[in-house]
Order: structure tokens, then C-alpha cells, then sequence
């Protein structure tokens, strides 16, 4: 099973890359290999300064060896030797009416001291931030994220959406990153489901994504902005910034593994601001989305 996810996380990077260079039309990916000194590796793939996109990276990565003992008591086991893979990307357009958005797909396994695995199991997801609310967007994103999920269980669309308004909360300002999509973790082999069954899962969500996000890029990409719209998304940003570097569980598990500190940090945009006690004019653009925010909502 690692071989065979590794290969298809391989396959959809170039996959995504390639759609992202072309709807971008201007600026190529730097694809940069490197090795981790305890085991494994990966490429990390970053575009920057587009026509379009003003920084994106799609990054892929296989570690193994032993699981330091930080993470073996996050994970609540007490086998030292795992092996992990996944794509993780991040995509900062330019325009404040295209939103970013974050998707990671991983495979995760753990060993005894024969080498025989004694755990598995699938994570990973799709979300979309916002900075100004197109309700439309928003549904047509959800609707891509509920037909990839209908395709294997009816429940799963709002169970893993819900998992997925919880876990990109930031606690700290009681509000969400954005408007959601799907997380998932912890997806084990069990009397219901094989291995091979997630994997089918997994990588069907894998597959809707560009179907998901470029026809919202599409629609926005030659949308006019101003400057104090511009001012607002970095803003917002900030937000984003806020919870990766405090919440996000890929980047603790990165930085206490000894991952590589330029992919994990791949996700962070490129302009950034942070205002003292900033609020939104009630009634205005920018209220309306902190409004969402601040109260999680059904959208299909």
C-alpha cells in the first residue's frame, strides 16, 4: 500500500502542477528534491509571482525510521519505526477574490520490532479561505467535496465536513480559517472498511480537487481589486498564518520529526499583515465574511 500511494501522490502532483502552470500562464515551478538525514525525502515544487498565483507550492514527501518519542506519545504508541507519505499543498493567488486554498492526502504506517505492521491508516482533506464571500463559490465547492464522498458513503460528506469546521478552528480568535470543505484522519482497516477501500476513498477526494478549485480561479482571475481590498486579504492572512504556526497538527508533526523547515513552511504566504484591533466596517464586504466565519454554516 505505501508503494501504491506513493506512486499516485506522485502522479497527482505532476497532475496539479501542470493544470496550476497552465491557468497561470506566466511563472514555472522551482522543484526542489531533498533527502532527510534520519530516512526518506521529498520534492517540494513552489511557484511564485505568477500571473495568477502569487505563491503556491505543491510539495510531496516519504519518511521512515524511528518515531521520536515526542510523537510516539502524541500518537499513544509504543513502537519506535513508522513510515509516512503525502502531497500537501497551499495555493496564495494575487487577487483578493480568488481564495486560497490548502489540501493534504497521507498515508501513515507503524511497525513492530520484526518490521510487520501493527498500524495504518489514511488522513487528509480540502479546505478554501475566502476573502470576499461568493456564496456561489462556496457551493460549488462543497458540492465537488459531497460527490466524491457520496461516491463511497452518504454519511461521510457531512460527517468529514464537520470534522473539518472543527479542526480548522482558530480557538485563539473564535473564528474558522474559512468556509471548509473535508479533513479526515485516523481512516483504519477495519471489518467495514479494507485498506484498499480507503485508499479508493482518499484518492477519489484527490481527484476532485482541481475539479473543485480552478473553475472558481477561472471565474475570478480577471476580476478588477483595490488597493484596500488588497489590504484585506493580507490581512486575512495573517489569520491563516495564525493557525498553521499554533493548530496545525502537519506542521508540529514536521517541525518534531525533524522535517525540513523550508517545505513545512512552503504553506506561509508571501505578504502578510497584521493590524492592532482591526475590525470591519459593519455591513460592508469584509464583515460579511467574518460573519461566516465567526458561525459555521450548511452550504448544500
Amino acid at each position: 500500500m505505501k508503494d501504491q500511494f506513493f506512486q499516485y501522490i506522485q502522479d497527482l502532483q505532476n497532475k496539479i502542477i501542470a493544470k496550476l502552470e497552465e491557468v497561470d500562464g506566466k511563472a514555472k515551478f522551482l522543484r526542489d528534491n531533498w533527502e532527510r538525514e534520519e530516512g526518506g525525502g521529498g520534492l517540494s515544487c513552489v511557484l511564485t509571482d505568477g500571473a495568477v498565483f502569487e505563491k503556491a507550492g505543491v510539495n510531496i514527501s516519504k519518511v521512515y525510521g524511528e518515531l521520536p518519542e515526542t510523537m510516539q506519545k502524541a500518537l499513544n504508541v509504543s513502537s519506535g519505526k513508522f513510515f509516512a507519505c503525502g502531497l500537501s499543498l497551499v495555493i496564495h493567488p494575487t487577487s483578493p477574490h480568488i481564495p486560497t486554498t490548502h489540501a493534504n492526502w497521507r498515508y501513515f504506517e507503524m511497525y513492530d520490532k520484526e518490521g510487520n505492521i501493527v498500524d495504518q491508516w489514511f488522513g487528509g482533506g480540502q479546505d478554501l479561505t475566502p476573502y470576499y464571500l461568493d456564496e456561489k463559490d462556496v457551493m460549488h465547492w462543497h458540492t465537488i467535496c459531497k460527490k466524491s464522498c457520496d461516491a463511497h458513503d452518504a454519511a461521510f460528506y457531512l460527517k468529514y465536513k464537520e470534522e473539518c469546521d472543527k479542526y480548522f478552528w482558530n480557538t485563539h480568535r473564535e473564528e474558522a480559517r474559512g468556509i471548509g470543505g473535508l479533513f479526515f484522519d485516523y481512516l483504519k482497516p477495519t471489518s467495514e472498511k479494507t485498506v484498499e477501500q480507503w485508499y479508493d476513498f482518499v484518492t477519489e477526494v484527490g481527484n476532485s480537487f482541481l475539479e473543485a478549485y480552478i473553475p472558481i480561479v477561472e471565474k475570478h482571475k480577471n476580476d478588477e481589486f483595490s488597493a484596500e481590498q488588497k489590504e484585506w486579504q493580507e490581512i486575512r492572512r495573517g489569520r491563516y498564518v495564525e493557525f498553521n504556526l499554533i493548530h496545525d497538527r502537519g506542521t508540529l508533526f514536521g517541525l518534531k520529526t525533524n522535517g525540513r523547515i523550508e517545505s513545512i513552511l512552503m504553506s506561509l504566504p508571501k505578504h502578510v499583515q497584521w493590524h492592532y484591533n482591526h475590525q470591519p466596517e459593519e455591513g460592508s464586504e469584509e464583515y460579511k465574511l467574518v460573519d461566516v466565519l465567526k458561525h459555521p454554516k450548511d452550504w448544500i
